[in-house]
């Protein structure tokens, strides 16, 4: 490309020195020719006025007393009636421009000079025109040379920026060139490369969480499975595999929610349902987790509560306080159901160590965590709780206090019986 701009700029430039110049050269050389014509013409004329003034004062008119009269190099013949012409100079034979002029009594001067003489001037004139002509050239040539660095360097980078966006690299260089057509280019990869960057970054974000928030349904369901295949007892079966089954459905719930907050996180499907099924169940899921560590987990607080959000949503995020506390926490760990306004609240807490006083509200980023664990649970639980319209707090941090608020819903009346017509 750089040659290409670099060979039509000098195309256009020797194309418009060629044409000016040689009308230059051609309008200089008439222009001078006409000049010495007009220049040996009035010395012509001059020379028979100095003849004419020496014949009325009767002096000799010959060589050495007109010589005066004439530039060097020239040649002039007089001619008076009666007389020997009178020449002065030597007389050019290689070809000369002539003037002539007449007087009174017919007499008459004839003036040359050496065409030679025009020849130097013409060719001084073309050699100050070919000097310009080549310093126009040069600076074409830095010109183009410039102006092709100017468009084909900015095409080089927004090329090598768009190999980096085919090869997953999408940083947006944020660089701009000066020329509208080439920015508005550039533009237009950035915000490409920023949109597959917010790409790849939720898709990086969806299988983190998935892994994370799959880990403990698929720990649970896994168990399950495993006290079915080794009882013989059909009813123990049957139970289990209605638990597993549970699990299945929450395990599904759980990656439609993922899904759904890495489309859009705003995006929510709250319904009004029984809060403390959700509670009981995550009790009934976790407590054999618990008493394998010796520990204990219990209910208490306002029963018959009604909230909106999405029961499989709530449930995962008790399930992630729940296991924070089995593996970070000490002690017994206590649900427990309150009111306050018009939010129904389940606060979560343990007898551990609890959160350390330098991270508070932080221990809810992402990558942040107290214990050495990945930071990633605690920011999908509060996700999930803000999907629905609810928040995750943290209200104490030693002993660790967690609270999930909910809008509350009035609960639903008992139906009504029919009356009996006797």
């Amino acid at each position: 490309m750089r040659r290409r701009l670099i060979n039509s700029t000098l195309a256009v430039v020797l194309v418009v020195i060629a044409v000016f110049g040689v009308s230059l050269v051609i309008v200089e050389t008439r222009t001078i020719t006409s000049s010495a014509h007009d220049r040996i013409e009035a010395e012509a004329v001059g020379l028979v006025g100095a003849v004419e003034s020496r014949l009325l004062d009767k002096q000799a008119v010959d060589a050495s007393a007109l010589a005066e009269q004439l530039d060097p190099g020239r040649y002039a013949r007089i001619q008076i009636p009666g007389q020997e012409p009178v020449e002065i100079g030597d007389p050019i034979v290689d070809g000369a421009i002539r003037g002539t002029a007449r007087g009174e009594h017919g007499l008459s001067v004839v003036v040359e000079e050496s065409r030679s003489t025009v020849t130097r001037e013409v060719g001084r004139t073309m050699v100050v025109v070919g000097a310009v002509a080549l310093l126009a050239v040069v600076a074409a040539v830095l010109l183009a040379v410039r102006q092709a660095n100017r468009l084909a360097s900015p095409l080089t980078d927004l090329a090598e920026t768009a190999e980096r966006l085919g090869s997953g690299d999408p940083r947006p260089r944020h660089k701009r060139y000066g020329v509208p057509e080439l920015d508005r280019v550039a533009d237009v990869l950035d915000s490409s490369a920023e949109r597959i960057g917010r790409m790849l970054t939720a898709e990086r974000r969806l299988a983190a969480d998935a892994s994370h928030q799959l880990r403990t349904p698929l720990t649970a369901l896994s168990m399950r499975l495993e006290e079915i295949t080794v009882t013989d007892d059909l009813e123990t079966v049957r139970e289990e595999a209605t638990i597993a089954l549970t699990q299945v459905e929450r395990l599904t719930d759980v990656v439609e929610r993922l899904l759904t907050n890495s489309r859009d996180p705003r995006t929510g499907s709250a319904v009004s349902f029984d809060l403390d099924e959700v509670v009981k169940q995550q009790v009934e899921e976790w407590r054999p987790a618990y008493r394998s560590a010796g520990r204990a987990i219990v209910r208490s607080g306002k029963h018959g509560l009604r909230a909106v959000g999405t029961p499989g949503a709530v449930a995962q995020v008790l399930a992630t306080l729940v296991e924070n506390a089995l593996m970070h926490g000490g002690g017994t760990v206590a649900l427990r159901t309150r009111v306050t306004g018009n939010q129904a609240v389940i606060e979560v807490t343990d007898e551990g160590p609890g959160v350390p006083a330098d991270l508070g509200n932080r221990i809810f980023e992402r990558a942040i965590s107290g214990r050495n664990s990945t930071g990633i649970g605690l920011a999908v639980a509060r996700d999930l709780a803000e999907a629905d319209g609810g928040r995750l707090e943290l209200l104490q941090g030693q002993p660790p206090v967690f609270a999930l608020f909910l809008s509350r819903t009035a609960p639903e009346p008992p139906p009504e019986r029919p009356e009996t017509v006797r």
